[in-house]
Parts: structure tokens; C-alpha cells; sequence
């Protein structure tokens, strides 16, 4: 599993409209790294929430994998795991 991440990370790195990436462990990070779990977690749990309220019979137990986030210059795209949470922002422009 350590390979494939760590060809993943190689591979965002080597684009040039991916402006940052942040991998956090969910379980150990400094301060910085509780800041961006803590904005980011909100957000995965806020849609997650409102996932639940939409299709609370009909997907019992869906879960979020992959969320894209468009604003006026850029694009966020979060994965949420078990063990990491991935955010990328994105520079669609360039």
C-alpha cells in the first residue's frame, strides 16, 4: 500500500496545475495538520450529513469516497479514508 501512495503523491506532484496536496494520517499530526483535518473533516462531515438526510432510505450506509469542490480560481478535491485524508488543490487554469 506504501508504493502505491507514495506513486500517487509522485504523480500529483509532477502536474503543474496541482498547486499543494496535504496527506494527513488520521490518527498523528503536528499542529498545522489538526488545522487542515479540522476544515476539512467539517466539510466531509457536513456533506456527509446532508447525504444522509437526502437518501436516508433509499442508500442506507453510503458513504463519501471522493468530493470535488469548484470555486472561482480553483478546484479542491478531497478523498476521505480510514487511515488518510488527501486533499488537492487544483489550478484548473493552468
Amino acid at each position: 500500500m506504501l508504493a502505491e501512495l507514495k506513486q500517487m503523491l509522485t504523480l500529483l506532484s509532477s502536474h503543474r496545475s496541482i498547486l499543494r496536496y496535504i496527506l494527513l494520517s488520521c490518527r498523528d499530526h503536528g499542529e498545522q495538520g489538526k488545522k487542515y483535518t479540522s476544515v476539512i473533516g467539517k466539510m466531509v462531515e457536513s456533506v456527509q450529513a446532508g447525504l444522509e438526510e437526502v437518501s436516508r432510505s433509499e442508500n442506507d450506509g453510503d458513504q463519501i469516497h471522493f468530493m470535488r469542490i469548484w470555486t472561482k480560481h480553483y478546484e479542491i478535491m478531497i478523498s476521505p479514508d480510514e487511515r488518510y485524508l488527501l486533499a488537492v488543490l487544483h489550478d484548473p487554469a493552468l
